[in-house]
């Protein structure tokens, strides 16, 4: 006799349980832990494969003729850039971002500027109506691009479609709509996003075809549902982005076919998402030279050199715990460098309000940004602004040493490109670089604070 069975998964790990439970033993996550139906069973023999043997599988040499498959170029070259040089076949990938941050509006253009170039692409919708989708193509000034639309929710009815039309490029918007009528619990459930992003995987591995997974995010910004998910697409990418900005950063996490962590930058318009070719010099935008606080940091997101500018303000606090806000960069990083700043140099912060922001809306997460944050702190601190031909990166310890990063010519030469003259950098950089630029190297925080306030030391 088949028995259905019931199990409990944790939306945020994919743990199976046995049993209820308000953590998940396995990632610590709260509230998570759901119930969902298993996988039927009949009785204590289904446990086991049984005495049954299947095929043997092939075995290969680690060494073959194969060449890299050809890349299918979208046109648009910031999205090409991040999947490292445009769609793999047979590749799937999962796009994740806020609501409104812009996912539709960038895939529906992919889709747009490949079925131009002559490629079959389908995009199908289990959120919006046809007249929704026209709307915004109409919108976006692509309602003559020969895109195939769809509006559907059953899984079984997707890929029969995809089978017989096999397209280049498939959009499904979103995963968490998609159902599979043999799993017995409701769409968007640990269970059913999982049996989706596998029959959609699979078909996209077996066919040659390129599917793009559209994915829903938690309010901690993680993709909604299990994180098995991920493991088994090629590429995941995130859409970044402040409402109160234009800018859109499309960031690579994962990527089988190119460089995790690279990014493409966009900028919101009233005809959809623009290409941003030279975002340092978007993000310098407006910069006002000479004042407190403000340091330009010389960065690399993935493959790109990028210029940033950080942006300090330290007041008195009225508070009995003074406020530490921080926007684009980590609170814990900037809570370390404030700590070295006390015990190694004497800069006590104790009764201030300390706030740390980086412009126009990019998150910076490489250690390199420590000595460009630790400079707009001391600037701000000690009201003396940084020189605006400077630009500054380095990492730095809890001994207060600065040291050396990776990719320091690309950060050089694009700071040199833009018109910067010098560089506050690691002390194991040469002063006359090849690029042209003059460094100044930074042992330590005692020189960093030399640098800025050369006659105002505590």
């Amino acid at each position: 006799m088949v028995r259905s069975t019931t199990q409990f998964a944790c939306t945020a790990c994919g743990a199976l349980h046995k049993k209820w439970a308000g953590r998940c033993s396995e990632c610590g996550a709260w509230n998570s832990v759901e119930e969902e139906a298993g996988l039927s069973s009949s009785g204590p023999a289904s446990k086991t494969l049984g005495p049954a043997k299947g095929r043997a599988t092939p075995l290969h040499a680690l060494s073959g003729q194969e060449s890299a498959p050809p890349r299918a170029l979208t046109g648009i070259a910031e999205f090409d850039r991040v999947l490292g040089g445009g769609l793999a076949p047979a590749s799937a990938i999962l796009v994740g971002g806020d609501p409104g941050i812009g996912k539709s509006t960038i895939l529906l253009q992919v889709a747009a500027a490949l079925a131009g170039a002559g490629e079959k692409t389908i995009y199908i919708s289990g959120e919006e109506a046809l007249t929704q989708i026209r709307m915004r193509a109409a919108r976006l000034d692509l309602s003559e691009a020969p895109v195939l639309l769809a509006t559907a929710t059953n899984l079984r009815d997707v890929i029969t479609t995809l089978e017989a039309e096999r397209p280049t490029l498939a959009v499904i918007d979103s995963i968490q709509t998609m159902w599979a009528d043999n799993v017995e619990s409701a769409p968007g459930s640990v269970s059913q996003v999982r049996s989706v992003a596998h029959e959609l995987t699979s078909f996209a591995k077996r066919r040659g075809v390129s599917v793009v997974l559209v994915g829903h995010v938690t309010k901690d910004g993680q993709i909604a549902g299990p994180r098995v998910v991920e493991h088994m697409v090629d590429t995941v990418l995130y859409f970044e982005g402040e409402r109160g900005h234009q800018f859109r950063i499309l960031r690579a996490v994962k990527n089988r076919f190119g460089a995790a962590d690279e990014i493409g930058v966009f900028e919101m318009s009233d005809k959809g998402l623009r290409e941003v070719a030279n975002p340092s010099a978007l993000f310098l935008a407006g910069r006002e030279h000479r004042t407190p606080g403000s340091v330009v940091f010389a960065g690399v997101e993935g493959t790109r050199p990028l210029l940033v500018e950080f942006q300090a303000l330290v007041a008195s606090s009225p508070l009995g715990t003074p406020r530490r806000n921080v926007i684009g960069w980590d609170s814990g990083r900037l809570s370390m460098i404030l700590a070295v700043l006390e015990a190694r140099c004497g800069v006590s912060l104790a009764g201030n309000d300390v706030f740390l922001n980086v412009a126009g809306g990019l998150r910076i997460t490489e250690p390199a940004a420590d000595l460009a944050v630790a400079a707009a702190v001391i600037s701000a601190h000690r009201d003396m602004a940084v020189p605006a031909e400077a630009v500054v990166f380095g990492e730095i310890s809890l001994s207060s040493a600065v040291r050396a990063v990776s990719q320091t010519p690309s950060r050089l030469k694009e700071a040199q490109k833009l018109g910067f003259t010098t560089a506050w950098t690691p002390s194991m950089v040469k002063r006359e670089h090849e690029s042209g630029m003059r460094v100044e190297p930074v042992a330590d925080l005692d020189a960093l604070m030399g640098l800025i306030a050369p006659t105002r030391r505590n």
